[in-house]
């Protein structure tokens, strides 16, 4: 934590609804001082219907550096933002805002990079993969950019929304090269497969796939953090697969955060 609060001290606020589950507030704030910023990141509970006007607020709190963005402001916080890196420009979501000089926001999103980083952390590999990518929402799109630089030999989107699916297939087959297409939450098969919904949440969700066919030589992650072993990892644990959790996304994308907060 910051030596003390004052005056010069910048804020990084993270909002979202729920906010929770959130672990960047103590994160980014600790990393902030460990490179000698007085600055803080607090949450903020903003529905989504009061977007607009906390960001108009935000936009004009002049010692406000930066902004994290999570559900279910991703894809709404995109038009807060005068300038976007290509990432963020392609898919059309944001998880991270700064200012530029003239006090605008410029955005990206980190989302994909963090969770891949997480993944080959522990064991995960992609090279001619088969990778079953469940959810096309903000995380979902950002990861299956992601996964489109990483040489797959194919990439499966399942959404409960075909639409959603459809369109996402269209938007990462412009940006790398491989076999991708819209298909089922069958796990048969498949090398990794990445939990992009919100399923797992709620008491009592239900499993996003069917886990009996899940095979010990399969990798399983999943987005969700702050809920400790989600069941979707725990089944996959207790059939022989490597996990990787949205906690562990979590930790992985602290250094891109700060640099990308302090402009480094």
């Amino acid at each position: 934590m910051p030596h003390h609060l004052s005056g010069e001290t910048r804020l990084f606020p993270i909002i979202g609804d729920p906010i929770i589950y959130v672990q960047s507030p103590d994160r980014l704030t600790r990393a902030l001082a460990a490179v000698g910023q007085n600055g803080i990141c607090i949450p903020m509970q903003v529905a989504e219907t009061d977007f607009a006007s906390v960001m108009a607020g935000l936009t004009r709190t002049n010692n406000v550096d930066g902004i994290l963005v999570t559900m279910p402001h991703k894809f709404t916080a995109r038009g807060s933002c005068t300038t976007l890196s290509s990432r963020s420009a392609l898919l059309g979501v944001v998880s991270v805002m700064r200012r530029n000089p003239d006090g605008t926001w410029h955005g990206d999103m980190l989302d994909g990079l963090a969770f891949l980083k997480a993944q080959k952390e522990q064991g995960a590999a992609f090279q001619q993969a088969r990778v079953l990518l469940l959810g096309a929402g903000g995380a979902g799109r950002a990861i299956a950019l992601a996964l489109m630089a990483e040489g797959l030999r194919e990439l499966v989107i399942f959404d409960s929304s075909t639409e959603k699916a459809a369109e996402l297939v269209a938007l990462a087959a412009e940006a790398g090269a491989g076999k991708i297409l819209v298909g089922s939450p069958d796990p048969l098969g498949f090398d990794v497969i990445c939990n992009a919904t919100p399923i797992g949440m709620g008491l009592g969700d239900p499993l996003p796939l069917d886990v009996t066919f899940l095979q010990p030589t399969t990798f399983v992650g999943d987005v969700i953090s702050g809920h400790g072993e989600t069941p979707l990892l725990r089944a996959a644990r207790s059939r022989g697969c490597k996990t990787t959790s949205g906690d562990q996304m979590v930790e992985a994308v602290q250094t891109m955060m700060l640099d990308f907060l302090l402009h480094r």
